[in-house]
């Protein structure tokens, strides 16, 4: 069980992670997937994406990233349909569809610069100021550039502030889903514990399901069933991208409680 006595909870709700700058971060993660892609067959299956190709997943994620920048450049309060996309569709030529897909990035930096950082739109969370997509389109970006990645058989590994702020990320959103079935049973808890070097408290999780609900923390603490490895490892296998063990994870007490929380947060 968890042992948090001594510690104060933290229940964050916006990115508070220095060393990440998500702009180029972003940018980054997009050219870096672009490249990997660029002369690779578009018929590959991604096995970590269900039924996918690699085009299917290129598209998915360009075109994510224009939507998102739509809501906040529109200021939009309702979701916009996928359908409505400004240039929401690559051309056929290889080069010009990667022009596309970094540009896709670049219209998401140029709307949150754009947007009064007071001016809150709509997110699938709830209103947020148009910052919260920039976050959010990072991480999905980079989650989606490893499963290109492990498709092709190339290797995928990150800074680990940036892994680091990527996990934090998908926790929160995770402990702040409303579920059917809430993925941590009461009483029960996760601790991830990465190896990093330099990462300090940021590298340390603790999710908790008390009387209070499902919150997290940066606490340390002795979970129901904890994880320690690399950052990039840990948020392979919290996405369901990578078994614990394949990506390099020790697993210590009940790996049931990591099991059900895998199988109640799909990403």
């Amino acid at each position: 069980m968890v042992n948090l006595a001594d510690h104060t909870r933290y229940r964050p709700r916006r990115a508070r992670f220095v060393g990440v700058d998500f702009r180029a971060a972003l940018l980054e993660q997009t050219r870096a997937f672009g490249d990997l892609i660029r002369s690779a067959d578009p018929a590959t299956p991604v096995p970590t994406c269900g039924d996918w190709t690699l085009k299917q997943l290129f598209r998915h994620v360009g075109r994510g990233n224009r939507w998102a920048a739509q809501i906040v450049s529109e200021r939009r309060t309702d979701p916009l349909d996928p359908r409505d996309v400004r240039d929401g569709r690559p051309t056929e030529d290889p080069d010009a569809a990667i022009d596309w897909f970094v540009g896709g990035a670049q219209a998401m930096i140029d709307a949150v610069d754009r947007a009064r950082p007071d001016t809150k739109v709509w997110t699938f969370v709830g209103p947020r100021p148009g910052g919260w997509w920039l976050r959010r389109r990072l991480h999905e970006v980079l989650v989606h550039h490893a499963d290109a990645a492990m498709a092709l058989g190339a290797d995928f590994e990150l800074a680990p502030d940036l892994a680091a702020d990527s996990i934090s990320e998908w926790i929160e959103l995770a402990a702040s889903s409303r579920h059917a079935t809430p993925p941590l049973d009461r009483h029960n808890s996760i601790h991830l514990h990465a190896t990093d070097e330099k990462l300090g408290p940021t590298g340390e999780w603790t999710i908790v399901h008390d009387e209070d609900g499902i919150w997290w923390s940066h606490n340390h603490g002795k979970g129901s069933v904890a994880l320690r490895g690399p950052a990039t490892g840990l948020l392979l296998a919290l996405t369901r991208r990578k078994p614990a063990d394949a990506a390099g994870l020790e697993v210590f007490g009940d790996s049931a409680v990591w099991d059900a929380w895998l199988e109640r947060t799909p990403f």
